[in-house]
């Protein structure tokens, strides 16, 4: 019901628009959907704010399929990308669980002033990374420097973004049954929850 097995890794080598979306609303949306419901309560109890789900539906896609999906949790009702958000999701290498904002929200300051604010916190985070584009499926290590500079990047520069958080590649002992990935994902947002 919530994680994510070889099948749903798999989707993201099927051909063709049509065919790779049948798939992952077949396979994967569901366990995003059973990840939304259960994940917005769980931040609702452990921020005081209502969070809702947004499960990524690429219906703006028209010629190539998805190299990734997701469901998205945030404050607002009707979407997620004008603020600061975490995500559940997968690419067909690893599953991804962060905190952080895109470039498309005009909190982007405010969120750099909390994060600057919150460098120690992010720094004693362990086997944590951060990402710096939130469509690609590269991440960094957190060090110092590079952890001041992608944050001043993310208040000085108009496409910059910033996410911290966890990823587990196939195989990883975190994918292994429902029980033991929603205690995973638990376990981060509850860290990933001091940084806002």
């Amino acid at each position: 019901m919530y994680h994510f097995t070889k099948k749903d890794f798999n989707v993201f080598e099927i051909d063709g628009l049509e065919n790779r979306m049948a798939a992952l609303i077949e396979t994967t949306r569901p366990k995003l959907e059973n990840l939304g419901e259960y994940f917005s309560d769980f931040l609702t109890a452990h921020t005081g704010e209502t969070y809702y789900p947004h499960v990524a539906k690429h219906l703006r896609r028209t010629t190539n399929p998805p190299n990734d999906t997701w469901v998205a949790f945030s404050t607002h009702k009707r979407g997620y990308k004008m603020l600061p958000h975490f995500q559940i999701g997968l690419f067909g290498s690893h599953v991804f669980v962060l905190y952080g904002i895109i470039y498309e929200s005009p909190e982007k300051d405010k969120t750099a002033e909390t994060f600057l604010k919150k460098e120690k916190t992010i720094l004693a985070l362990e086997d944590f990374i951060m990402k710096r584009d939130h469509m690609k499926e590269a991440s960094e290590v957190i060090e110092e420097e590079a952890l001041h500079n992608n944050i001043l990047r993310l208040k000085n520069v108009k496409k910059g973004e910033l996410l911290f958080g966890k990823i587990y590649e196939p195989g990883h002992p975190a994918l292994k049954s429902d029980k033991v990935f929603l205690k995973e994902v638990e376990d981060t947002f509850l860290k990933l929850i001091e940084l806002t």
